[in-house]
């Protein structure tokens, strides 16, 4: 009973810690006169990825290498199938057009890129992994980007108006940096949390690290990027809710996928590489509704929130839990 009672403490704190962390950093990077575009792209984005980082590299260093991999590919098909499919049942979402040309096929190519480095020893009959030079190539993808980001964003976006650098000036450093270290402590403390007690469910029940990091832990971690897309969605703000899951899924493979592997290399276990894959077809999928008429539909969002009922149950059947 008590490794559940801790598994949902540890995800409340990684929750409620990305929030903290979130705000706290966005503030000062107001107080600096950044632009809420660029905090977008950037802060907020990955900012609901921390969770996502903090039990992947906490996995890495704790030898559990499957839940750091299952986790990132796990989070990444939630975000694509159940945080859009979600938030368009109350509303369309329409598509940025910068998203369209850039983030999104950047992000399905950083996809198969991950899938053909766990997928290319496999074909050579030896055991496959994201070595430490994928992960060094991966991180070092994802600092350009984020340069690139950043330069076109401050190319592109207007000069704050005087009256938005005097609310910017009213913003207090020191509390918002003191927010910032409580939300970085919850974030470290919470994954540290979720992956030891995430571990023992999944020897108790005798299913594997793989399973649970696809699931549990891919859903729990998710959780900011859900509440974050159907508040914007709510409030009208679509492109902030598509922003959010795309930059998001980009920061799981770069950033976390890179800095895990360039720790300790990552072993592919076998059937990962499928959802992987699957993880590319889905993206592809997505990218093909956005593009039609810019937006997302109702329609398009059931479809998406069904295939990920059947993925699930594709799992619990190759995992012998479910027998057709």
């Amino acid at each position: 009973m008590l490794k559940y009672v801790l598994l949902i403490v540890g995800f409340l704190l990684l929750i409620k810690g990305a929030d903290f962390f979130v705000d706290g950093a966005s503030n000062i990077a107001k107080r600096f006169n950044i632009s809420s575009l660029v905090i977008g792209l950037t802060v907020v984005a990955f900012g609901t990825s921390l969770p996502e980082a903090s039990v992947s590299i906490s996995a890495g260093f704790a030898g559990s290498n499957q839940l750091c991999l299952s986790n990132v590919i796990g989070s990444n098909i939630f975000n694509l199938l159940v945080v859009i499919g979600a938030s368009v049942l109350f509303k369309s979402m329409v598509v940025d057009n910068v998203v369209l040309k850039r983030d999104f096929p950047f992000s399905i190519i950083t996809t198969i890129m991950v899938w053909l480095m766990g997928t290319t020893l496999i074909i050579k009959g030896d055991v496959a992994s994201i070595s430490r030079i994928d992960g060094t190539i991966l991180l070092v993808i994802f600092i350009l980007y984020m340069i690139y980001i950043v330069w076109d964003c401050l190319k592109k976006n207007k000069k704050l108006t005087e009256k938005e650098k005097a609310e910017n000036k009213k913003i207090k450093i020191f509390k918002n940096l003191v927010i910032l270290i409580i939300g970085l402590a919850g974030i470290i403390i919470g994954g540290n949390l979720v992956v030891d007690s995430a571990t023992k469910i999944a020897l108790s029940f005798g299913v594997s690290e793989a399973l649970i990091g696809l699931t549990i832990v891919a859903i729990g971690t998710s959780l900011p990027e859900l509440v974050t897309s159907l508040v914007a969605i709510g409030k009208g703000s679509s492109d902030i809710a598509i922003g959010n899951v795309v930059g998001s899924n980009i920061f799981n493979l770069l950033f976390i996928l890179g800095t895990s592997a360039t720790l300790k290399p990552i072993e592919v276990q076998s059937g990962l590489d499928v959802d992987i894959l699957f993880l590319s077809i889905i993206s592809i999928i997505v990218y093909i509704f956005g593009l039609t008429g810019k937006k997302i539909t109702r329609v398009e969002g059931i479809s998406m929130l069904i295939c990920y009922f059947l993925y699930v149950i594709f799992m619990l059947v190759r995992e012998g839990i479910i027998i057709l």
